[in-house]
Parts: structure tokens; sequence; C-alpha cells
């Protein structure tokens, strides 16, 4: 039996959507784009204007290899959350203790991608949470503490994230490509000096919108440039935002992101008995807060031993004999 879990008509119509969108321009969204990565010192820093510091912020982001974050909030649909994670891109891999409201009495849910598979566990995981992928019982793990979900995505361009709902939508995200958000905005301006997580920084506020994420899609000169801009727009998509995006964004005395909060009105999106779109209305806001913690420290994400591990698809396989 093929894996019963895989995307909803709704999600393949809305993928469809955002790639006529980005690729409307003239591109593609792929790869991860290449900067200079050259730092920089706090008396360079200090002439740049807002829109030069968030544009070097942006194109610094690219020599990013690995990366331990923290992230605090709301999000629409789970409301307040903690994560803390650790991730690599080459290879894309990540490692995440997820806290939600209605888990904080069993502790995080641990996640961890690798390999183009998703490892569920610890002591948060329920399998009855799990009715939306499968009707499992938890005799049906043979004691087994994680649960392996493959094809899985994240931290990808959105229409090839895939988490099957257990992540909320705005973490699948990779936090790397989110924080260049705010060069999409024609009003950042410098609030002020602040420390974040013990580093000097300066904090830079702005609204960025589709079209100005779009614009600067068009404006950008070289490759590199153009498909980090096309990322930026994925990401803004990805988040269902109803119009605009506040976004604050601390960058320290090297000229590199420390921390940056997103916040703003969200859209739901459903459809009638007879599967027509209804027209959206505004959901639950997203406050969110992302911290950079170490940057380029090695990270290793190990995927749990297998005979500590059940496959979703064998346990459907059996389900259907």
């Amino acid at each position: 039996m093929g894996m019963s879990v895989c995307r909803s008509v709704s999600r393949r119509a809305a993928s469809a959507a955002l790639g006529f969108v980005l690729l409307g321009g003239g591109a593609g969204a792929c790869g991860t784009a290449s900067g200079s990565g050259s730092g920089g010192s706090s008396q360079a820093a200090a002439v740049l204007t807002p829109a030069e510091a968030v544009a070097k912020a942006a194109e610094d982001s690219a020599d990013i290899t690995s990366l331990r974050y923290r992230i605090t909030g709301s999000v629409p649909d789970r409301g307040r959350l903690t994560v803390d994670a650790a991730m690599s891109t080459a290879p894309l891999a990540m490692n995440m203790e997820l806290t939600t409201a209605d888990q904080r009495a069993k502790g995080p849910l641990n996640i961890r991608f690798a390999g183009k598979a998703l490892y569920v566990g610890g002591s948060a995981l329920d399998t009855q949470k799990l009715g939306r992928l499968a009707k499992l019982d938890t005799e049906e793990l043979n004691g087994k503490s994680w649960l392996r979900i493959k094809p899985a995505g994240w931290g990808l361009v959105s229409v090839d994230n895939q988490s099957y709902g257990l992540l909320p939508r705005q973490v699948e995200g990779s936090p790397i490509v989110q924080s260049t958000l705010l060069t999409g905005s024609k009003n950042a301006k410098k609030i002020g000096a602040e420390t974040i997580d013990g580093a000097r920084t300066t904090h830079y506020r702005g609204t960025v919108t589709f079209d100005g994420l779009r614009a600067a899609r068009q404006a950008a000169t070289d490759k590199a440039g153009r498909e980090r801009q096309i990322n930026s727009l994925d990401q803004f998509i990805a988040l269902g935002l109803d119009k605009n995006l506040i976004m604050d964004l601390w960058i320290d005395n090297d000229g590199r992101t420390r921390q940056f909060r997103m916040r703003g009105a969200t859209y739901k999106a459903s459809v009638n008995a007879d599967g027509e779109p209804l027209k959206p209305v505004v959901g639950d806001p997203i406050d969110m807060t992302v911290t950079f913690l170490r940057i380029n420290e090695p990270v290793t994400v190990r995927t749990p031993s297998a005979g500590d591990t059940a496959d979703l698809d064998a346990l459907l396989d059996t389900q259907t004999g």
C-alpha cells in the first residue's frame, strides 16, 4: 500500500498558485544564494543607511552553513510556542524541540529532519493527534519512541516543505531565509542600539509587503541576489499574511543578523460543502521572534536508532494487511 498521508488537493492547488506567482518573474525558486560573507566593522556599519544595512545582512546570510536558534511567540492555530533548534544547510538537516500550549504538561515534541525523512518522538508524542495522518494506537508502536514519516521536507521552498501538519507552517521555513524579509521594506528605519544574547546590535524596523519584495526581486542585478529575493518572496507568501508584515531586525557590529521579529494578521481560506473556495477571512495573528544563538558552529543531526523507530508506511501496510 502506498503512503496515505500525501498532501491534500487544496495544498496542491496552493502550491501551483505559488509556483505561478514566483515563476511569473522569469526565474525559478531554486538553490541557496551565495554571498560575500565579508562581515564588516562597526565603523562601516555606522555609515550604512538602514536599507543598506538590511541588504548587507541578507547578503551575508548566504554564508551561514549551520545555526542554533530559538523561537518564541504565537502563531495561528497553535497559539503560544517555544522552539529550540539546530540546523545545517549542507546537507540540509534539522533537530528541534517544539512546545505548544497544549503540550506544556507533557514536554516538548522532538522533531528531526534528515535524508528527506521526518522523525517525531519524545515525551509529547501523542498518537491520537496523528489521527490526521493515520489511525494509530500506542500499542502499534511496539514500545518504540520514534515515528518516521517520509517523504518529508523542511527548510525548502514552501511548496516542497512537508511536515504533515506536525509543525506549524511558520516554522517549516528556514530562519536564515526568513531573516531576509526586511529587504522588501521601503520604509526601514533605525530604532536604536540594543544588546541581544550578549551581542551589541542595531535595531531596525520596517513594513514588508508583497509588492515591495517583488520590486526588490526585479531590482536585483545579479543571479545570487535575485534567487535570494525569490526565496524571500516565497517565505512571505508561506506566512499566510492578510496584508503586510511588520518586521524588526537586530544586526550586530559585524553586519550579521542576530534576531528578527515578525508580526502581522493572517488570513484563513476555506471551501463550501461543494468544495468551492470561499472568500478568505482574517485569521489569528502571527507574532514570532527568532534569535540566532550560534552561527557556523558544528551541528550534527543524528537519526534515531532503527530499533527504536517505527515506520509509518510499514504500520499502514500492516493495518490494511
